[in-house]
């Protein structure tokens, strides 16, 4: 079994998804994590009971880790926690700002005591700023970084279906983590990393930000791209709807001749180039859903498919559950085996061992 990390030490002061995301990645890899939980656990374990009666967010996302309960207001629990970071390579924690060093663990304080540690705190704001001190939750960040209002359709904004600020910020702070270990490989000194979901997210939305500053501020155009046209859902006269990107100029020809057919369409001034079909939106996205409701979902398929053109089945999730190119882990948990998604990384010619789901341990 493959197992790059193994030897390194990870304790992880955890709740939700965030921070959880990212050292289940490292105890993927074969890290030793310790998920620290408080006395009544982790709440993401009450999140729901889907996972044969368990929270389907803790079954996914503490694969391979052992628990420990402690209270770190006690002088029992601080004893604890500080012998297990002793031996330490990394620290991550997702608490509120300041709360492990009014515990007496403050960053320069581990880093002064054990100078090869690299810790990771996950915040909503930072460590400084005006909003520093705020509760931050996925969603709460998904309005306030603006992201809600690019998602959705035209007359509601709408959250992301997904905690998509928290598996970036994980995602960002596994990413960060590895880039840490290699310095330490280099220069034998630990790191302080301080990530914050409004910065991961305000990262992500470069682009929609940078249109609104050049005087083209992106509206809600709900399965459509803003940019590119046409590239949206299309519904043939039989058959689930078809989701189609057409991604430059070249490509809008080669539509209208073998699928459209009509060549005078690439040359037309309303549409020969993306700027004029955005421009044109309407008239160019009239244009291809009258094709397509011409034939069957079958039809338009093999038509597309022969051409070339990039496309997708606008699914569900029983189309997900069933889908032929969906690769699937299976983890033992408290209450009997779960079957989900495997991680997107694959490793030629290496198999990864995925650890059991840690029932809530007492100290």
């Amino acid at each position: 079994m493959s197992a790059p990390l193994k030897g390194l030490k990870v304790v992880a002061i955890e709740q939700a998804v965030a921070a959880p995301f990212a050292s289940a990645r490292l105890a993927d890899a074969g890290a030793s994590v310790v998920k620290i939980e408080r006395p009544e656990g982790d709440f993401a374990r009450g999140y729901d009971d889907v996972a044969k009666g368990q929270s389907s967010y803790f079954v996914w996302l503490n694969r391979g880790k052992q628990s420990r309960s402690l209270d770190l207001t006690s002088p029992e629990g601080k004893a604890a926690l500080e012998e297990a970071l002793a031996t330490a390579d990394v620290l991550i924690q997702n608490l509120k700002p300041g709360s492990l060093a009014r515990l007496g663990f403050s960053a320069q304080r581990l880093h002064q005591d054990y100078p090869r540690l690299i810790s990771c705190s996950i915040t909503g704001y930072g460590n400084q700023g005006p909003l520093a001190d705020r509760k931050a939750y996925d969603l709460l960040i998904q309005a306030e970084s603006g992201l809600c209002s690019i998602t959705g359709g035209p007359t509601e904004a709408s959250r992301v279906g997904i905690s998509v600020v928290d598996i970036a910020t994980g995602a960002t702070a596994h990413a960060a983590i590895l880039e840490a270990l290699i310095q330490r490989g280099i220069t034998g000194k630990g790191a302080c990393i301080i990530i914050s979901m409004f910065d991961v997210m305000a990262d992500w939305l470069t682009v929609p930000l940078l249109n609104h500053e050049g005087g083209k501020s992106p509206k809600r155009v709900g399965l459509a791209h803003p940019s590119i046209a046409p590239y949206g859902v299309f519904h043939p006269k039989s058959g689930a709807p078809i989701l189609i990107s057409i991604q430059s100029d070249r490509e809008w020809a080669t539509l209208a001749k073998d699928f459209l057919q009509d060549e005078g369409l690439a040359s037309d001034a309303r549409f020969a180039t993306n700027v004029a079909r955005v421009q044109n939106r309407e008239e160019t996205d009239a244009i291809v859903a009258a094709a397509f409701a011409s034939m069957s979902a079958n039809e338009a398929i093999e038509r597309l498919s022969k051409a070339n053109i990039a496309l997708a089945s606008v699914n569900d999730m029983a189309g997900l559950s069933a889908h032929a190119h969906l690769r699937r882990i299976q983890v033992d948990t408290p209450n009997g085996p779960v079957s989900f998604p495997a991680p997107a990384a694959v490793f030629e010619g290496e198999e990864r061992d995925y650890g059991p789901v840690p029932a809530l341990q007492a100290r």
